[in-house]
């Protein structure tokens, strides 16, 4: 089983990239400038249509690009003429994000979910994100909400860490589970059986009984989204690190 880089254990992890007023999220300028501060990059893939992993958050491009069609609908080619939040930065491919860092600061990819409910029928986009990171040398790690993607990638690419975002999976925040399987991943019980050696975990739920245990074996423990100083201090008296957004840490 590969293990976490050292780096994302010690670096603090920009969110989406280092992105502001005039940098979007998951632009290759939020990159550029996650890489210019010394910070590591945390980064969301989404399929286009043909399955190119595409950096993106969400599910639908009304909120970044002002267009209400799916990017799993949409052809790479038209991808690249939209524009995000009215700025001249394009949707990146993850093939230029990964030309860009090049292994300068250490890469953290996070893979949505593709099922809707977390479960087995998430696509091939993982398949398309172990070809690309075949050849890449920097410090990288692959994680998803969806145990089913990282076991599966992991299958794929033994050699790259992988790791589960995890969080306390609250009905109101995820109407389309069930109860057994908000229980289940609410107490990262799949972690040993995929291959996974880290977790990143809701800041606010970093109390969970199995967040500790798994940190007394010695598993890295990240967590998301931490957006000041006092909350990084908070987080950082469980988590190793953190991923953060609207301040900016010390490295």
């Amino acid at each position: 089983m590969a293990v976490l880089p050292p780096q994302l254990v010690r670096i603090p992890i920009a969110h989406r990239g280092l992105h502001g007023p005039g940098v979007p999220e998951n632009s290759l300028a939020a990159a550029k400038a996650a890489i210019e501060a010394g910070y590591a990059i945390e980064v969301d893939i989404q399929p286009a249509a043909d399955g190119v992993p595409m950096v993106f958050h969400d599910y639908d491009l009304a909120r970044l690009a002002g267009d209400e069609a799916f990017i799993a609908d949409i052809d790479p080619d038209d991808l690249a003429r939209m524009r995000l939040l009215d700025t001249d930065h394009a949707i990146p491919t993850l093939a230029s994000l990964l030309r860009l860092v090049d292994g300068q600061v250490p890469l953290l990819i996070e893979i949505k979910d593709q099922d809707g409910r977390l479960g087995p029928q998430f696509g091939d986009v993982h398949r398309h994100v172990a070809d690309q990171l075949k050849s890449y040398e920097g410090p990288v790690a692959v994680m998803s909400f969806n145990p089913h993607v990282v076991k599966a990638f992991h299958d794929l690419a033994p050699q790259i860490p992988v790791g589960i975002t995890t969080c306390g999976f609250a009905a109101e925040d995820w109407p389309a589970l069930d109860d057994e399987t908000r229980a289940r991943l609410a107490d990262i019980d799949d972690f040993a059986d995929i291959g996974a050696s880290f977790i990143s975990h809701d800041k606010t739920d970093l109390t969970n009984p199995r967040v500790d245990a798994l940190k007394a074996q010695g598993v890295p423990v990240l967590c998301w989204t931490v957006q000041s100083h006092q909350e990084e201090a908070a987080a950082r008296m469980i988590a190793d690190n953190v991923t953060f957004e609207g301040y900016r840490p010390a490295v």
